[in-house]
């Protein structure tokens, strides 16, 4: 009996956690490409030999997106699986569409086959896009747990733009972790705050393996995801984050609906900002979908050094790339902080983009006025710098998760943003956890 003959449609995470829990030793099906979009330069690559198992001598080549029409007819391809997150559903449809159309069927892969049983109690962090706030509803579980008593590992969704092998499985306890591992910055944004708070990271690319080194020196294990994809592992305790500054999106982005309908707790984050009316929309869709999920709301306020040195400056807002970018924020934490400070003017960074940083504007031509801090590789952190430096601004406002100044050089004044989950009224993440988890 011939193989089914597949190709998994990615970005670099769900794609290589799909073929490595269902299709690696499947005799099954034969995996003849990745493709791949979303994120820069993973194209081109092949996933090795040494990840890919014996059914795979040669491993497997990972091609661009672009290309997937030519290579189901070059292929004689049987079965196309769509593996990547934070896309509308009308965009998953045309590429059912398009699959269907040259004669092949396509997959979305749920829970049942994909998700690793672990020895460890699991909490997962979700969301319904990028940007909805899973960082620092994650930090705070953490600090919640670690107040309990309890030794907490965040695993995070992965981030694999480097050596594949190398990157099979990596632990991150301290800064020099950070360097070793040449952590790009999307990278950096989600370690540092975790190592900051004595939470040790992993990540990488095979994620049982992971999870199994995890298992050997923590209580319990935080599944820390990305984009608004669900859980690779199966969680215990499943919260996801919802955004009211996007109502209605948790019923309009893959898989992001996924998270909202396997949820204990739903954090509908950003209401110190958000319009109430959409406050009370998400509320009803959260309920709609999902009855039995208990909702907290929460806020995220803001932080900076010295906000007086923001007032009457002309600045440049920076904020986290993808939250931008796929994520279709047009503002963040910066630019709330600009504005909520007194700066004169927010300039508009576009005119001095160069080289990766106008080729992301665009791609994402409807990104405010605000520079993304895009930085999957060295060419991209050195256009951001050199962006930054042609700025004709007096200050530097940086919305990211972590200090840019540490990855690069600022010619200006800078003030860092920083931002916390804090839950309004009962019951909180705490009273939840210590029910759950308590002795």
């Amino acid at each position: 009996m011939s193989r089914i003959r597949t190709i998994i449609m990615g970005a670099a995470g769900r794609d290589f956690h799909n073929f490595n829990t269902f299709y690696r030793d499947n005799e099954k099906y034969e995996v003849v490409a990745f493709t791949a979009t979303q994120i820069p330069n993973i194209e081109g690559r092949k996933y090795p030999t040494e990840l890919a198992g014996k059914l795979y001598p040669d491993g497997i080549k990972i091609y661009p997106e672009s290309e997937l029409p030519e290579l189901i007819k070059k292929f004689d391809v049987d079965e196309v699986v769509f593996a990547y997150s934070d896309v509308p559903y009308d965009y998953v449809m045309h590429k059912s569409a398009m699959v269907n159309a040259l004669g092949a069927d396509f997959r979305l892969m749920g829970t049942k086959e994909t998700q690793v049983k672990s020895t460890k109690p699991v909490i997962a962090i979700c969301a319904v896009r990028t940007g909805c706030g899973k960082s620092q509803t994650t930090r705070r579980v953490a600090a919640i747990l670690q107040e309990m008593g309890l030794k907490v590992a965040a695993i995070r969704h992965p981030m694999p733009y480097g050596d594949l092998v190398k990157q099979r499985v990596q632990r991150f306890a301290t800064y020099a972790d950070l360097d070793k591992h040449e952590c790009t910055i999307e990278e950096r944004e989600e370690y540092e705050p975790h190592i900051d708070n004595g939470v040790i990271v992993y990540a990488g690319v095979d994620y049982e393996a992971i999870l199994r080194e995890a298992e050997k020196e923590v209580d319990v294990v935080l599944w820390d995801g990305g984009n608004n994809d669900f859980a690779f592992y199966k969680p215990d305790l499943m919260i996801t984050v919802a955004d009211p500054l996007r109502p209605g999106h948790e019923k309009a982005y893959y898989p992001g609906e996924v998270n909202i309908r396997v949820s204990d707790v739903v954090v509908i984050n950003k209401v110190d900002t958000a319009n109430p009316e959409d406050i009370i929309k998400v509320r009803e869709s959260v309920h709609e979908l999902n009855p039995n999920a208990i909702i907290i709301e929460g806020a995220s306020p803001i932080y900076v050094d010295d906000p007086e040195a923001i007032r009457g400056k002309r600045v440049l807002v920076v904020e986290d790339g993808p939250t931008l970018t796929h994520g279709g924020m047009k503002i963040g934490a910066g630019w709330v902080a600009a504005r909520r400070f007194g700066a004169a003017e927010i300039v508009d960074p576009r005119p001095f983009a160069v080289g990766e940083i106008l080729a992301t504007y665009k791609k994402y031509p409807d990104t405010g006025n605000i520079l993304p801090a895009m930085g999957y590789g060295e060419q991209q952190v050195r256009d951001l710098e050199k962006t930054i430096e042609a700025a004709d601004v007096d200050m530097v406002v940086i919305g990211t998760p972590i200090d840019l100044t540490r990855v690069m050089k600022i010619n200006r004044p800078s003030q860092r943003v920083r931002y916390e989950l804090e839950e309004i009224g009962k019951p909180d993440l705490e009273d939840i956890l210590k029910k759950k988890f308590g002795k």
